[in-house]
């Protein structure tokens, strides 16, 4: 589960998101509800005396906190690509915003000159 939210929700909140801190804010969240429902889901199932437990109860799971550290960590790092990625984008939608508004405004003060000489000769 918290594979699957690290994979859907990580890199699309740095994307989408310009400011990193809420981006990240937003990833832990996210990240922390699914591992502690996770947690609790395979808790029951080891004291359940379910036929197929995720851990035994003899041995502290330190694999599992390994592996659940690494996706943690890999989750920031894909925030952080999402928010590289996504500011080029604010960027270079900003750069043609701003080239198209100076082109419309060179076009009209051009026209606006052609006006007032017409006038002057007329």
């Amino acid at each position: 589960m918290i594979a699957v939210v690290t994979i859907l929700g990580a890199f699309p909140l740095g994307f989408f998101l310009s400011n990193r801190l809420a981006a990240n804010t937003a990833y832990a969240i996210a990240y922390l509800w699914a591992f502690v429902f996770q947690g609790i889901y395979l808790m029951l199932d080891s004291l359940d005396g379910g036929m197929n437990p995720a851990f035994e109860t003899s041995e502290f799971p330190l694999s599992y906190g390994v592996v659940t550290l690494a996706i943690f960590a890999v989750g920031f790092g894909l925030v952080q690509l999402g928010h590289r990625v996504g500011r080029g984008r604010r960027e270079r939608r900003q750069v043609s915003s701003g080239s198209s508004l100076t082109s419309t405004t060179t076009a009209s003060a051009a026209n606006g000159n052609a006006a007032a000489s017409a006038n002057v000769a007329g």
